[in-house]
Order: structure tokens, then sequence, then C-alpha cells
């Protein structure tokens, strides 16, 4: 009984957590702050646009005379006002990511230059926002992304490859629709709130190099073709003069909400790092091990107690099972604590999603690998493959919430009973 109320009070607090960063909120509490004269062309780009878009119509009302909306799959909410709205691929773009994109650039280019575009950014907006650059095809976009995908790459990474293989990546999209203003709210699902990474930062100057971009594929062996070589050779603009952007949301605040709604439950509670990017299992492991040690020897911290981390893994694809980094990082913890009682482990995306399956995550205990065992699973077998979704399913251990509305990175939450 201890366990299962453990359970509850971390998908409680995950819950709550993600209120925080509900994009509604922080993009009128911004739009609020900002003074626009000019009529607006909004751009929503991401997981949570279809929010972040209806809380600029209804926050800015008559200054907006049009604009476009790109969301995932299963993200849109219905119609907005003004806007037309569009579903596409992630995290691998598709024919309606192309569609999506040449519609917002042909748009632009009937309105004025006097307008001002409103650039709505979250999560996923380097597959929903994409045109190749020409002579590069979509299916390279996809067969790199998958490939990136796969090794192990962060996401950093992979958007430094990406946007060297884009027409409106890296700060192209600004710099073709100059001398437009744009102002950018960013809800920010990268580490550390890299602007020139977050949806691989179609309105803001571009740190990386196009030596950059071939060193990564290079590391992670994936090979290319003599035209995509030449197409990574292009540099992205370093310097854009039109653009302003504004960080509206990330993983600390989403911690930070966390570590207080544990401590207002009577959680003695710890962020343990908020930009946690390692290899998922790995991280398990290493989250285990501490759980361990505080259960053994109520070191570094004393039981009841909540240890919050904030990051996004990565998953080194070797095996043809089916998960993502949530559930592998939830299983390979799992497999550590086996046997310990009143302690559970939650990680999970806060936009509701984990890979290409429909779990946010998984929510664990000390019971798990036994409950595995007795039905015939062997739990590092399962980890081998890839395979944490069947795995966890079998325990009811999956954590399904539905698309939150929101993305910024994953919150980790392990409560001490």
């Amino acid at each position: 009984m201890k366990t299962k109320k453990l359970k509850e009070t971390a998908l409680k607090i995950f819950n709550e957590s993600i209120k925080k960063v509900m994009p509604d909120r922080a993009v009128k509490d911004k739009l609020l702050e900002l003074d626009f004269d000019e009529d607006i062309f909004i751009v929503a780009v991401g997981k949570a646009s279809w929010r972040m878009a209806q809380s600029a119509v209804e926050t800015i009302g008559n200054k907006v005379k049009k604009g476009i909306v790109i969301t995932k799959y299963g993200h849109s909410e219905g119609k907005i006002k003004k806007l037309e709205i569009y579903e596409a691929g992630h995290p691998v773009p598709d024919e309606n990511t192309i569609k999506a994109t040449k519609l917002i650039l042909n748009e632009l280019n009937k309105t004025d230059k006097n307008t001002r575009i409103l650039f709505l950014l979250s999560g996923g907006g380097s597959s929903l926002f994409e045109l190749p650059l020409e002579g590069i095809h979509l299916l390279d976009m996809q067969e790199i992304t998958e490939s990136l995908l796969k090794s192990g790459a962060n996401i950093v990474e992979i958007n430094t490859v990406r946007k060297h293989l884009s027409s409106v990546k890296g700060g192209r999209f600004a710099e073709i629709n100059s001398p437009r203003k744009i102002t950018t709210l960013v809800l920010s699902d990268v580490l550390n709130d890299r602007l020139d990474s977050i949806a691989s930062g179609p309105a803001y100057p571009d740190n990386s190099t196009s030596e950059e971009a071939l060193s990564i594929l290079k590391a992670y062996n994936i090979d290319i073709s003599k035209r995509i070589d030449n197409a990574l050779k292009k540099e992205t603009p370093n310097s854009l003069d039109n653009v302003e952007s504004h960080i509206i949301g990330n993983v600390t605040t989403v911690c930070n909400e966390a570590a207080k709604l544990a401590n207002e439950m009577g959680y003695s509670s710890a962020i343990l790092t908020t930009s946690l990017d390692c290899e998922a299992r790995e991280a398990g492991k290493f989250l285990g091990s501490i759980i361990n040690e505080i259960k053994h020897n109520k070191s570094p911290w004393t039981p009841p107690c909540a240890i919050i981390a904030g990051g996004e893994t990565v998953v080194h694809v070797t095996g043809n099972g089916t998960g993502g980094r949530n559930q592998e990082l939830a299983l390979a913890a799992a497999i550590k604590i086996k046997g310990l009682d009143e302690v559970v482990l939650l990680s999970a995306g806060t936009d509701g999603t984990d890979g290409p399956t429909d779990a946010a995550g998984g929510l664990v205990d000390g019971f798990t690998y036994s409950k595995l065992s007795k039905a015939g699973v062997n739990p590092v077998d399962e980890l081998k493959r890839n395979n944490s979704y069947p795995a966890l399913e079998k325990t009811g251990d999956l954590l399904i919430t539905g698309p939150t509305g929101t993305n910024v990175n994953d919150l980790i939450l392990i409560m001490f009973g």
C-alpha cells in the first residue's frame, strides 16, 4: 500500500509540475510585456505550438492578421481564429512537414515587409518545420535523422547536422525574411536553453559550423553521399539583425515546481541536476545506485524525501524492440532497485510522449523486477533489446498521459516513503 501511495504522489507531482510550464500562461505573460505596433503574422512550430498560438491570438487579438501552426500528429486541439493548422511527422519529417513549411514561406512572401513575424517555438520543431536545401531530398533528411536518432547522438549534435541541410534552420528562416522583424517566444526543450539548437534555431544566429556537422556524422559512422557532403559545407548565418528571442519556459522551471510541491507534501526535496544528458540505461543504473545508497545508508538524504532530475537522455539503439528513453531509464533503474520497498521512480517526457510510443515514460518500483520474472520475462534481456515498452506494459508500470500541450525535456522523480 505504501508503494502504491508513493506512485500516486509521484504522478500527482508530475502532473501538477507540468502545469507550471503550460504555454498558455507563459505566452500571455510575455506578450503583455511586449508592445507591437505592426500587424502580426504568427508562425507556430512544435509540439506545444497549438496552445502557444491559441494563447497569442487571445492575447493580442486584432493585431494578428494571419498565421500558420505546424504541430505533431494528434497534438492539434481544433481550429484557432485567423490561423491555419497543420499536423506533420515527428521525430522524422514527412511530406506534410515540407508542404506546411512551403506554405509558410509562400504566405510570408505575400505579406507587407513591415509585418512582424511572431515566431512561437517549442520542442519538435526540427522535424515539423523543414525545407531541405536545393538538391537535398526529404528521403535524405529522413535517413540521416533516423540514423542519428539510433546512434545515440544528442539533440544538439542531431540539430547541428540538420541545420546545415536545411533552407529554414540555423538562422536561414530569419535571413530569407529580412528585413521583417521577428519576435520569437521559446519553450525550451534543449539543455542549457541553447537558442541556436531549439527547433534547430530557424530565427537565431547559428554558432555551429559545417566542419562540426561533418565531424558528427563521422564520429557516429554515418555514411553520406557527395551531394550531402557538398550541402553540409555551406555555412549558416552567424549574425542576424532582425530577430529578438525570449525563453518563456524550460526544464529548470518544472524541476523547481516539483521540488516545491514535494516539500509541501512533507518530503524533503533536492534537485540532483537539470542537465542529465547521458545514455538512458546508464542514467537509470546511476539513479538506481543513488536509491540504494539512500535506502541502505540514509545518505546523502534521509527518507521521506524526493530526489528530482531533469534533462534529456539518449538511446543507442542496437536491438529491435519498442520503447523510448524514459522507459529505458525506468527499466534500467528497476533492475538496480529490485527488492527495495517504499521507493518509486518516475521518468517521463513532459510532452506526454516517449520515443515512437504512446507512453510518456515509466513509473517503477522495487517490485517491477520480480513481477517481470514471474511473467517469464528477463528484464536484462529486454533492456538489451531496447524493448522497454512491452516489459513495463506487462507490469503495469507504463506511464501514459496523452499529449500534455507543453514540452520542456524530461522529468525524473524519485520518491522515498
